[in-house]
């Protein structure tokens, strides 16, 4: 029987700099959520990738006089490295410069060009280069754009080709209206709701190539460029193999889209109307995660120029290992809220439900097994993700439905925190003198729960989960999992 397919993707990261630990709270959840299907038997494509088009990647080229796809290999590179520090199981990493992706952009220009949705005017606008979107007064506070304050807004006068987003009003509210969980979480669409019912205004998809050079070149016009959020999001049905690879693409389109808040707009609403003039399905789900915050509430991205160590996810891979990274942003960071995060934070969350939790738990249930020798039968967890009757479960699999990491992960660690109370009243190793047989029974238990944990944290701590299960099949006594920080 062929299995049911899948598809996500992360958005891609701008390149203008280092990774940090805002995009890797999304890729990490992508990529917890492509493990839970896999594990389901779904047959899953997973995608990321970088946006190396734009104004900003020009001008930062210039700042470090390089040229352009030279500046873009770099940090291109920088980003792919994620997969190994975060242990990543994406199977696409596309960029937006790939020859394919250039001409699967330029299809699609051609089609909604065809629907009638794109056309050509003179225009003044005021451009954010941080969000490289245009805004109006509205949208501004004191001026400047509230996202990127420390930025100057640029004034953009010029003839370009625009998308006729306003023609799409109707019919984005209608899929809205149809898909109750287009985008979760449900503030986040009642927001582009609102936003689509106070009318949708045309937007420029291109830029003159004299003054930005570094874009698709659009078709028939060799004076024009491709606007970079034209071309990027694209690299969602690009990276399927559109519109060549037409199997591909109908066995996983459409997927479910992982995105920032700041990508609201883009994503829910203008993208849409993109695919519905270019007569193709709309994205299936649309996953809207929060920022990560200084202490003093301040969103960590490149645009505000605050990332440093403190935000660099490489660090923490080295200081505390692939596993913790990958908890901490699970369940110590809000799926859907902004969350303050801080080295310290860190570190606390790392020693009290690591340290202190899970590695103190695997150290004292295997040492019990081993100094009484109880005999213990894995056979009937080894396929637990495939069963449908364990209550535990079907809980633990919902909240990832609901992208609810947080919970999830709530749910082991409660199950870690009724084994140590098991443990404190029954004092198994007290008991062995006594009542050899409850007391392996009550050990023999506590094996059993601590293997299902370990099955159950395979999409989130893939490498943790796999050495517990080893440790109780190979009877040995393991270095600590975790230790502890001062």
């Amino acid at each position: 029987m062929e299995k049911k397919s899948f598809y996500l993707t992360t958005t891609l990261p701008y390149v203008n700099a280092e990774p940090h630990i805002g995009f890797a709270l999304e890729i990490v959840q992508a990529d917890v959520v492509a493990r839970v299907k896999r594990l389901e038997g779904y047959d899953v494509f997973f995608n990321t990738g970088t946006d190396e088009h734009g104004l900003k990647i020009y001008k930062k080229a210039q700042e470090e006089g390089v040229g352009v796809q030279k500046y873009v290999d770099k940090y291109a590179k920088k980003f792919d490295d994620l997969k190994q520090a975060l242990n990543l199981s994406y199977d696409a990493f596309i960029r937006t410069t790939d020859e394919h992706h250039l001409s699967a952009t330029k299809e699609f220009w051609n089609r909604c060009l065809k629907s009638g949705d794109i056309y050509k005017k003179n225009y003044k606008i005021k451009y954010c280069v941080g969000c490289e979107l245009e805004k109006t007064d509205s949208e501004l506070v004191n001026g400047k754009c509230s996202m990127h304050p420390n930025r100057e807004l640029e004034i953009i006068e010029e003839e370009n080709y625009f998308f006729r987003f306003s023609k799409y009003q109707d019919v984005l509210l209608d899929l809205y209206k149809n898909n109750p969980e287009f985008v979760v979480p449900d503030f986040r669409f009642n927001e582009i709701k609102s936003f689509v019912k106070n009318g949708l205004m045309d937007f420029s998809i291109s830029r003159l190539k004299e003054k930005m050079p570094w874009g698709v070149p659009v078709p028939e016009d060799e004076n024009q460029v491709m606007f970079v959020w034209f071309d990027a999001l694209i690299n969602y049905i690009s990276t399927l193999g559109w519109p060549e690879d037409k199997k591909k693409f109908e066995k996983f389109w459409p997927g479910i889209q992982f995105a920032g808040k700041d990508n609201l707009r883009q994503q829910s609403a203008m993208w849409q109307a993109m695919l519905l003039s270019a007569s193709l399905p709309t994205t299936k789900q649309i996953m809207i995660h929060g920022f990560i915050l200084t202490e003093t509430g301040e969103k960590i991205s490149k645009s505000a120029g605050n990332t440093g160590r403190i935000t660099d996810p490489f660090y923490y891979f080295n200081e505390y290992g692939t596993d913790a990274v990958r908890y901490y942003l699970t369940r110590h960071v809000h799926p859907f809220e902004d969350t303050n995060f801080s080295a310290e934070k860190f570190k606390e969350g790392y020693n009290a439900g690591l340290a202190n939790g899970l590695g103190n738990l695997v150290s004292r249930v295997v040492k019990m097994r081993i100094n009484y020798n109880v005999d213990f039968d894995v056979s009937e967890l080894k396929n637990i993700w495939e069963s449908d009757s364990d209550s535990e479960l079907k809980e633990y699999k919902n909240y990832f439905e609901k992208f609810e990491f947080n919970k999830a992960l709530d749910l082991i660690w409660n199950r870690i925190g009724e084994m140590d109370k098991k443990i404190a009243e029954t004092q198994p190793f007290k008991l062995i003198k006594t009542d050899e047989k409850k007391a392996k029974e009550i050990i023999s238990e506590l094996v059993f729960d601590l293997y299902k944990i370990a099955k159950l944290l395979e999409p989130v701590m893939p490498e943790t989960a796999e050495k517990i299960q080893k440790i109780i099949e190979d009877k040995k006594m393991p270095e600590p999992l975790f230790l502890r920080k001062e």
